[in-house]
């Protein structure tokens, strides 16, 4: 008896579905950045949430809510329908408070003199929410990532040419990880993109617990 001939015939790959849209409620620069390095293309739509207006009893609790707030606020848009929302916020703890973007030049140096040659925690709030969940499925999904950062002994000459950059003005805790004050921090023990924004296993993990791979939303 014969065998039935072979066939070399290639086995077309699967075609992938459409992207889902990604939408960032952050007006962060390095977030975006982080998600895009991470190969997602996420829209922005800011927020406009009042920070100041939020309270919570801890600094980590205090960054969950932040961000929860800023993706409930988008989520909720007509613009943002059918969208995964992800929302972050972050502080720093020193000291057991928590401290956003200093208000002015002033706080920004008062801040670096008390942050140089100690240890502070970056909290990194996360939440995300697909708006287009079905009835009765996992819709959003939040937690906190924590990096302790461990700063170095800048001059005080070196804190004044720092500030007058204007760059510790725009980031929380009034430094980064990824930008000229990168020189001044001697270590963190914990993962770095939460420093600079955003923990991306985090992200993957939250994505997961409403249904969604992170990989499905490579583009």
């Amino acid at each position: 008896m014969n065998a039935a001939p072979s066939s070399s015939a290639p086995v077309p790959a699967p075609v992938p579905g459409p992207v889902r849209r990604l939408v960032l409620a952050s007006q962060s620069p390095a977030r975006l950045g982080l998600l895009r390095q991470a190969g997602l293309a996420p829209e922005v739509i800011v927020s406009g949430v009042d920070e100041e207006a939020l309270s919570a009893d801890t600094p980590a609790e205090l960054a969950r809510v932040l961000a929860e707030a800023k993706a409930a606020t988008v989520a909720a848009r007509p613009e943002a329908a059918g969208a995964l929302v992800v929302g972050c916020d972050s502080v720093l703890e020193l000291d057991g408070h928590a401290h956003g973007k200093p208000a002015d030049a002033e706080e920004a140096v008062a801040r670096w003199k008390a942050m140089r040659g100690r240890s502070g925690v970056l909290h990194t709030g996360h939440c995300v929410i697909d708006t287009a969940a079905a009835p009765g499925s996992p819709a959003r999904a939040s937690a906190t990532a924590s990096t302790t950062v461990r700063f170095g002994r800048p001059t005080d000459e070196e804190i004044a040419a720092y500030v007058a950059s204007g760059e510790p003005l725009r980031v929380a805790g009034a430094f980064t990880l990824d930008g000229r004050s990168a020189p001044f921090v001697e270590g963190i023990d914990g993962n770095a993109g939460n420093v600079i924004g955003l923990s991306l296993p985090l992200l993957r993990d939250l994505l997961a617990r409403v249904g969604v791979a992170i990989t499905d939303l490579w583009v």
